[in-house]
């Protein structure tokens, strides 16, 4: 009876023991699907140069292959995971049985599990199993590791298991993990630095190079005596390698050029936007090339910095931004307060002693003691809050003294255009991307003030107008303003000049004068020439011909493309092509078709590419425009970029109560905007208009620009007539130049005569009768011009 019982037992063990390897079978996953496995890798940026300016992932990992990894790494990975690695079938036995035997001892107490895994089985957990410690995960990673071992070779194992396995700092994979801990490729590691990549596996969190730099070295050196006794690193070279201290990046590392963050995020949302590319772009592996030009980019990036910090000091100092009673612990907590990292010179300081005309600090990083600038304590003094005692500031050494700073409270963004391209060169979207992530560039809708004008000037040279065109400067008023009252445009100076060309409108930004063309030609037309240009929605009014629409900096500055590009408009773009892991082109910025690109050209010429763009104005109306803005730098509202010399054009824009300052400025090769305002949309100040508050940007950009790209004269149209008015050649296009004495009609309740001009219009406004127009003697001199560049023009509406 007995015997039979236990029969019994045994045939039911033996029925579990099969239907339990049959649910194993049954669940596990198909180990020939690693063959074409390939794990998720980040997408990487670069500049239009190759430099890396940032990548896209998931699981920061660079895949490399087999034959790309230098020998030191993989004996390193060998001495610390399995050295008979080449020799197993998927198990080491003798390896298994010492982990089963330590693993009675830990189930016993309650501890985790330990594997003795080879390499092979840990390829299976990671790749194809979950990470729980079981039998039956065990007993799974057992069966899987021989089915790999039957369908890869150990070269492409150990590639999976290499480029896999996460080693902590974002690192998934060693090329991942020497770029971020070293700063290296896998070829530049010094024995050293693999053996302390190949001691990570363990416990990454456990060998953490700051926080455990004693457990960190010490596994590190297992390592090399590992390599040591296997014969893969000599005696001498491992007692060298050992003596070397362990010297990670604080931090994972970070692309190397780290200007660009406005410009890497933007173009991350517009390949997010690509329906074929968005959904795979953090772990597709795409190699993505742009457009940024990354010296342009730091020259872009200091000069918005530099103008906002001017204006912010222009407009006194607000206080400190803590402070301290110097207790234990205060430097840490000082450091908690971030400063712009793009200011990397900026320490957290506090002060240790104001009186009078002296301020003594100390550094809370270094402990480093000293005095403020005079020139800093003085600007202090007279601000909100003068300096005290246990004040925190930040500061920057300067010449063996410290200078104050301040975080600007306003904002702004510059973007530089291509314009025959439209590639997007540069790109800075507020005053520190850390600080504010919103991209004023390209999210900011604002209005331009007089930077619009550009485009009611253009609408009416491509009807009958010509530069030589006459419009008159004198008040005007209409009906339908706020509250039932009248809406009267006004120069900023409430000065009038009379009949006056379009030029010297353009030029000096009259704000009656625009008023009246655009009623003139129409602002339907306006508007529907703005839209083919690059700037939607805008309302046919007559205020949105002062710059009262709303448009961002990257539109506005793409629509100026179109003065410099032969009236050609282009698409604004940040992205030149964008390639798969594979090196397959999956997609491009550049659509035209070259049938002939493909055959030889010896002794022949290259063939030719489509100009790019939408043809949106008159070639020559082009020129007229960039003539004329031109004549804003050399003789009108933008004269302090004069400097820059020759053939450098652009518009000055200032929006009612100086709420908006904005510059687009540009040469044959390069179009830049320049915006300058609060987020919050309150006022600039009094007198922060576009000339003094975004062209200084502008200037200090374009000396940084021009040394690579130096002016060139502006393409002259093949048919244009060229005519000298007043000193100045003008070009027309055929027919019109014979109507350049003619002038748009002047109101016949206004003298034309120069002398007594402003006088009348005063007496006007102030209620008095006019006294009845007479006719100019034909020998009248012309209207007197300003003897300096006035301020910007303000839009005038209320």
């Amino acid at each position: 009876m007995a015997g039979v019982a236990l029969l019994g037992a045994i045939a039911l063990a033996g029925f579990i023991v099969a239907i339990y390897a049959a649910w194993l079978f049954h669940d596990l996953p198909d180990a020939s699907e690693l063959a074409d496995y390939r794990p998720p890798t980040a997408t990487r940026v670069y500049g239009g140069d190759g430099t890396l300016i940032g990548e896209f992932s998931d699981e920061r990992r660079i895949y490399v292959t087999y034959d790309q990894i230098p020998q030191p790494v993989i004996h390193a990975f060998l001495a610390a995971e399995d050295k008979k690695f080449f020799e197993h079938g998927g198990i080491d036995v003798s390896g298994l049985g010492r982990a089963m035997l330590k693993n009675v001892f830990n189930f016993v107490s309650g501890r985790r599990l330990e594997g003795g895994s080879t390499i092979t089985q840990q390829v299976a957990k990671n790749v194809l199993l979950t990470n729980e410690s079981t039998i039956g995960r065990k007993l799974k990673e057992a069966i899987l590791s021989s089915r790999l071992e039957a369908t890869l070779t150990k070269e492409q194992i150990l590639e999976l298991y290499l480029n896999e396995i996460f080693l902590g700092y974002r690192s998934y994979g060693v090329a991942s993990a020497a770029y971020n801990y070293f700063g290296k490729s896998l070829n530049q590691l010094t024995p050293d630095q693999a053996a302390f990549l190949a001691a990570l596996p363990k416990g990454p969190n456990n060998y953490h190079p700051k926080r455990h730099p004693g457990a960190a070295k010490g596994r590190r050196d297992w390592v090399l005596g590992e390599m040591a006794q296997a014969g893969w690193l000599s005696q001498a070279d491992m007692l060298a390698a050992q003596a070397r201290p362990l010297a990670a990046n604080d931090a994972p590392q970070r692309a190397q050029y780290r200007d660009a963050d406005f410009f890497v995020e933007e173009a991350r949302r517009q390949a997010m936007a690509n329906k074929d590319i968005g959904e795979h772009l953090n772990a597709g592996g795409f190699y993505m090339r742009t457009t940024l030009d990354p010296s342009l980019q730091t020259a872009a990036r200091d000069a918005l910095m530099t103008g906002l910090e001017n204006y912010d000091r222009r407009h006194g100092w607000r206080g400190a931004w803590g402070e301290t009673d110097f207790e234990d612990g205060w430097q840490a907590a000082a450091l908690r307060r971030q400063s712009p990292p793009e200011r990397r010179a900026w320490r957290a300081a506090a002060v240790t002693a104001a009186s009078g005309g002296s301020v003594q600090i100390v550094t809370a990083r270094d402990g480093d003691t000293g005095s403020l600038l005079s020139a800093d304590v003085a600007w202090s003094n007279a601000g909100r809050r003068p300096l005290k005692r246990g004040d925190l500031i930040f500061v920057e050494p300067r010449g063996g003294q410290f200078a104050l700073k301040q975080v600007p409270a306003v904002n702004g963004a510059l973007v530089a255009i291509e314009p025959q391209s439209g590639r997007v060169l540069a790109m800075v979207g507020g005053y520190s991307y850390a600080l504010s992530s919103f991209n004023r560039a390209t999210q900011a809708k604002r209005q331009p003030g007089s930077a619009f004008k550009p485009f009611v000037y253009a609408t009416a040279l491509e009807g009958e107008y010509t530069p030589a065109s006459i419009v008159l400067d004198a008040p005007i008023s209409f009906a339908g303003g706020p509250n039932g009252q009248r809406w009267t445009p006004e120069n900023y100076s409430r000065e009038y000049y009379g009949p006056q060309t379009l030029r010297r409108g353009l030029e000096l930004s009259r704000n009656v004068m625009t008023v009246r063309l655009a009623q003139a030609v129409g602002m339907r037309r306006i508007v529907d020439q703005s839209e083919k240009m690059g700037i939607p929605g805008l309302s046919p009014n007559l205020s949105v011909s002062l710059g009262a629409g709303e448009v961002t900096p990257l539109q506005l500055t793409a629509a100026y493309s179109a003065f410099v590009n032969g009236g050609r408009r282009v698409q604004p773009y940040l992205i030149d092509y964008i390639q798969d892991r594979n090196g397959e082109t999956v997609w491009r910025a550049d659509r035209r078709n070259c049938r002939d690109c493909s055959r030889a050209f010896s002794g022949q010429a290259s063939p030719r590419l489509d100009a790019r763009g939408t043809q949106v104005i008159d070639p020559i109306t082009a020129y007229q425009i960039s003539s004329m803005l031109e004549g804003v730098v050399q003789r009108g509202t933008a004269a302090s970029a004069r400097g820059l010399g020759r053939w450098v054009g652009g518009k000055t824009g200032t929006t009612n109560e100086y709420r908006s300052a904005w510059f687009v400025g540009f040469t044959t090769d390069i179009v830049v905007g320049v915006f300058i305002g609060f987020d919050d949309n309150r006022s600039l100040g009094s007198g922060e208009a576009g000339a003094s508050a975004a062209v200084p940007v502008f200037t200090q950009f374009m000396q940084q620009a021009l040394k690579e790209r130096p002016a060139r004269p502006f393409v002259r149209p093949r048919n244009a007539i060229f005519r000298t008015v007043n000193g100045v050649e003008e070009a027309f296009r055929p027919g019109t130049e014979r109507q350049r004495e003619e002038q748009a009609p002047v109101d016949p309740a206004l003298p034309a005569g120069p002398q007594t001009y402003n006088d009348i219009i005063r007496r006007e406004l102030e209620g008095e009768r006019a006294p009845a127009p007479t006719a100019p003697p034909a020998s009248a001199p012309p209207p007197p011009q300003p003897q300096r560049p006035p301020a910007e023009d303000l839009n005038g509406l209320y």
